[in-house]
């Protein structure tokens, strides 16, 4: 939602259930024995510990917001449960062979294609503080924290560089702005759509289809999925203005786009950075979203029936109002360019867990708030958590044979790296973590 909206909020109260908006476009959520049902599957248990941690608690584990213009809100998608997962036709089985995550650095530029280095710079948005874009080696350390007991490895950075198409290019096509590069890969070559803009953010943009064909061959032996990282903006269809990302998942390979994250767009993009996760569940904000969308009386009789119990603070006290505690406490999240920094690898990591999740085999969550739900735009996944719901997380322990645990330790451990802590997406992150540790040793 645009920022004009709310100019100042203590994010108190907070809300946990799904916005008003939510019974406008009819959105039923399952039920808490369906959501406790989707957790378990035939033949598959976990430890007394793991199972505590795949408990549901509506104090970490909120409902989707359902914000008009969210992805549930306009296109509901099939649920998929912990056995559904595990019987899935298209999902590739973990081995000792084929275990690795590969992270590709951005590719590299030829000298004779150095018209792209312009295509990194958007040419609009906010002027602000200089700011630092993310790391390669910082995502692909969130990975591994993510993915807890896989190895994550980086290839090198020389794995791809871009290069002249040297096929001759047709006169309609110069007219169009679609143009060819080649994207070289030791000692094979590929054809990369791309297309200039005169009037773009960008200057030019990247065919996002061709480079996860890409992808899919550079698949090492050993690999069980591939990320690319690249700088550039993104298309898919003619009829785009831009793709932040995707992933094959069948094919265990994704591409993931940094540039619609830079902070500097937040303007052009409707991004209200107050009300990022997890402030996003400040009932004020939720309730000023909803009532932008015009309703009938019908409809405002249903929005006041969906409110549910009155968000006392003993009720909500847990690992969200915790998080967001934390986030009240940080300063304003463009004070210095550490700050917006840390924001715009926050966005990056988040997106980049959320694609190779994919490659897992996870459909998109109906049943929380979570990192593997559907975005429709950029301001939705700004207000999307970092963590996984418990359906989801049953899913990751399960493919990556590790505990809850261990992998909520790594995770703390990265986000309380120096740079990292105290920030906007990785503070409150930590502290979420925090009190759900703290709650599962609290039940033991």
């Amino acid at each position: 939602m645009p920022q004009k909206f709310i100019a100042k909020c203590d994010h108190t109260p907070i809300c946990l259930s799904s916005s008003p908006h939510a019974a406008v476009v009819g959105f039923r959520r399952h039920g808490q024995r369906q959501r406790l049902a989707a957790t378990k599957a035939d033949n598959r248990s976990f430890s007394r510990e793991d199972k505590l941690f795949l408990e549901e608690d509506d104090r970490a584990f909120p409902a989707p917001l359902l914000l008009p213009g969210d992805d549930l809100a306009g296109d509901p998608e099939n649920s998929q449960s912990f056995q559904e997962w595990l019987n899935g036709e298209h999902r590739n089985p973990i081995t000792a062979r084929q275990k690795t995550v590969y992270v590709v650095p951005s590719p590299q530029i030829d000298a004779n294609v150095d018209f792209m280095q312009d295509w990194t710079r958007p040419r609009f948005g906010e002027h602000e503080l200089s700011i630092k874009p993310p790391s390669t080696k910082d995502v692909q350390d969130y990975l591994t924290a993510f993915y807890h007991g896989l190895p994550v490895k980086m290839m090198s950075p020389s794995t791809l560089r871009f290069i002249p198409w040297e096929e001759p290019q047709k006169k309609l096509r110069k007219k169009t702005g679609l143009q060819y590069l080649g994207l070289q890969y030791g000692d094979e070559c590929v054809r990369i759509r791309s297309r200039t803009l005169s009037n773009g953010v960008y200057g030019g943009q990247v065919n996002l289809d061709d480079l996860l064909d890409a992808a899919i061959s550079i698949l090492p032996k050993d690999a069980y999925a591939l990320l690319i990282l690249v700088d550039f903006d993104l298309y898919e269809d003619d009829d785009d203005e831009f793709v932040c990302g995707r992933a094959y998942g069948g094919s265990r390979v994704a591409v993931v786009s940094s540039a619609r994250y830079n902070p500097r767009l937040d303007t052009i993009h409707d991004v209200e950075r107050l009300h990022a996760w997890p402030a996003s569940h400040c009932e004020n904000y939720m309730s000023v979203c909803a009532s932008t969308e015009p309703s009938t009386k019908r409809q405002k009789r249903s929005q006041v029936n969906s409110r549910g119990p009155s968000n006392s603070s003993s009720k909500l006290k847990g690992p969200m109002q915790d998080a967001v505690s934390a986030y009240r406490s940080l300063p304003k999240v463009d004070s210095s360019s550490s700050l917006l920094s840390a924001l715009w690898l926050g966005r990056v990591c988040r997106t980049a867990s959320h694609e190779l999740g994919h490659c897992f085999g996870i459909a998109h969550c109906v049943y929380y708030a979570c990192s593997m739900q559907g975005t429709a735009s950029i301001s939705e996944d700004a207000r999307q958590p970092p963590y996984l719901c418990p359906i989801d997380l049953a899913k990751i322990l399960c493919a990556t044979s590790t505990s809850a645990s261990q992998r909520y330790r790594a995770l703390l451990a990265f986000c309380e790296r120096p740079g990292n802590h105290d920030t906007h997406f990785f503070g409150p992150f930590a502290t979420w973590i925090q009190s759900r540790l703290g709650q599962i040793e609290d039940s033991t």
